[in-house]
């Protein structure tokens, strides 16, 4: 697949795009000004590529305390430990476009989350 058309074209907050037994493939779409949220998959490793837009990653052991920070756009790749705290947000004038890997697979096949509300919302299950 071209995952890079695929990712710029996603219009929605969270696509499930492939989950397999073992890994899960999810595009993001995040609004100016809007952020993943801070958050942290204590036994998830997870890659994150920025296709389009600006990005702010904040990282760190401590959630207070989130002290790598970095400015990142189009064609970074972003790295985050099991156990890190972290967060993005979108500090560009266009909606931030990325793909992230999980393993393993973090929400259920099939799941699209229109808007970060909606995805908070199926969370707090």
């Amino acid at each position: 697949m071209d995952i890079d058309c695929f990712t710029k074209q996603n219009p929605y907050y969270r696509t499930a795009l492939w989950t397999g037994n073992h890994l899960q493939v999810t595009l993001m779409s995040i609004p100016v000004h809007g952020d993943i949220g801070l958050e942290l998959h204590a036994d998830v490793d997870q890659f994150i590529r920025i296709e389009n837009g600006c990005a702010l990653v904040m990282m760190g052991k401590n959630k207070t305390v989130l002290n790598h920070q970095q400015r990142v756009n189009s064609n970074y790749a972003v790295i985050i430990p099991a156990g890190t705290w972290h967060n993005i947000i979108n500090i560009g004038n266009t909606p931030l476009k990325l793909y992230s890997i999980y393993a393993p697979p973090q929400h259920p096949f099939g799941t699209v989350h229109e808007t970060k509300k909606a995805a908070e919302a199926a969370e707090k299950y």
